[in-house]
């Protein structure tokens, strides 16, 4: 039966007396000095080599053991918590702070790393090890990209910690995994259209898609930001588009552009303002995945224009597990396009971040705010595409 004495006179704590798994008597400080809590932590250390004795300390006896010291210890339980109980919650608890991209981002990479663990998501999160976010880390690497398996690692980091900061594990174990670097195959880096290449993309497009490209040729938004436009967004009277930045949350207000306007009248009205302007394309942007089946329909307008090559069965499978061919040109490249002729046309560089939506150094450093005016300017020196 376990005891508690004190061992050293100079120690202020009781140790425990207890038989070990090989039938020894050991002593072991408690490092309690109430002779209460040193007793219940005694006897749970013989309750510990009792189980080990009899080969029936397993993972779960052994947290049970250690949460039952803990709560003598601290008067509180033990706050534990298995993988797929966490992962799943933690984008919830995110939804209200973050953007909605990002919340479906969490989600996505939450849902498959419980995936690539099987079995082993319903232990404890603090159970998790570097190999096993390697490993995930490997296997989305392989079967996409390397971009993509840094930018989910990335995401898992912030899951991690998230778990750290609760108190659950005593390190951050994707943190541990360094980042891969790209193979050559993977070097390829979007560039900006030529007009050339953006007239013959316009002229194998539908109406709408038309439009959609003209704005996002005008504006350098994203693809899921310029399909989920409503005509509610637009401010035709002081000629401003205004919306927020669904990755970023940034509130944006851009100007717009002489030829833009001169498009817009063209596009067919609507009663209701806050009906799509782009009533194919909006049910799609607002899906949760409807960035990428937006841009599956963009890569075929390149392949119509003779500027892609047809993608094979193997490329098209579904979701974005898949290794796609990687195209240096995308509608993304659409950003670059007007940031490099805003930058040619000899427009500051601050005035054409803001514009885009990038946070950068120069406005940072020497801006508050870029005034009206100067975008407005500053888009009037875009070429006329439609």
């Amino acid at each position: 039966m376990a005891s508690i004495r004190n061992k050293f006179p100079r120690s202020p704590y009781l140790f425990a007396c207890y038989t070990d798994a090989d039938g020894r008597r050991v002593q072991r400080s408690t490092k309690q000095t109430d002779p209460r809590k040193a007793q219940a932590v005694a006897n749970q250390y013989e309750k510990a080599a009792k189980l080990a004795s009899e080969r029936r300390l397993g993972e779960a006896q052994a947290r049970k053991v250690l949460s039952d010291i803990y709560e003598i210890v601290s008067n509180e339980p033990l706050a534990t918590s298995t993988v797929r109980e966490f992962l799943t919650k933690w984008p919830e608890s995110r939804k209200e702070a973050i953007s909605h991209r990002t919340h479906q981002a969490y989600t996505q990479v939450a849902r498959d790393f419980i995936a690539s663990l099987g079995p082993k998501a319903e232990r404890d999160i603090s159970q998790i090890t570097r190999s096993d976010v390697t490993k995930y880390r490997d296997k989305v690497a392989s079967a996409t990209s390397v971009a993509n398996a840094n930018k989910l690692l990335k995401y898992l980091r912030v899951g991690f910690g998230a778990a750290w900061k609760d108190g659950l594990i005593q390190d951050n174990p994707a943190a541990k995994v360094d980042r891969l670097s790209r193979n050559t195959g993977e070097q390829t880096q979007k560039r900006p259209f030529t007009l050339a290449e953006l007239k013959a993309i316009l002229s194998v497009a539908n109406p709408e898609w038309k439009s959609v490209i003209l704005f996002g040729f005008y504006t350098g938004q994203r693809l899921a930001d310029v399909g989920s436009l409503l005509w509610s967004n637009l401010d035709l009277v002081n000629d401003n588009i205004r919306f927020i930045s669904g990755k970023t949350g940034r509130r944006m207000e851009i100007p717009i552009a002489p030829s833009l306007k001169e498009h817009i009248v063209t596009i067919p009205t609507c009663d209701d303002v806050n009906a799509p302007l782009f009533p194919t394309s909006y049910p799609i942007a607002i899906n949760q995945k409807g960035d990428s089946r937006m841009s599956q329909q963009f890569y075929q307008l390149l392949v119509d224009a003779g500027l892609a090559k047809t993608r094979t069965k193997e490329e098209t499978g579904k979701g974005r597990s898949r290794r796609r061919m990687v195209n240096e040109i995308s509608f993304h490249s659409l950003r670059h396009t007007a940031t490099s002729l805003l930058k040619n046309a000899g427009v500051n560089e601050a005035v054409a971040m803001d514009i885009i939506g990038h946070d950068s150094e120069a406005i940072s450093r020497h801006y508050t705010h870029i005034d009206d005016k100067s975008k407005r300017k500053a888009l009037a020196k875009l070429p006329k595409l439609g």
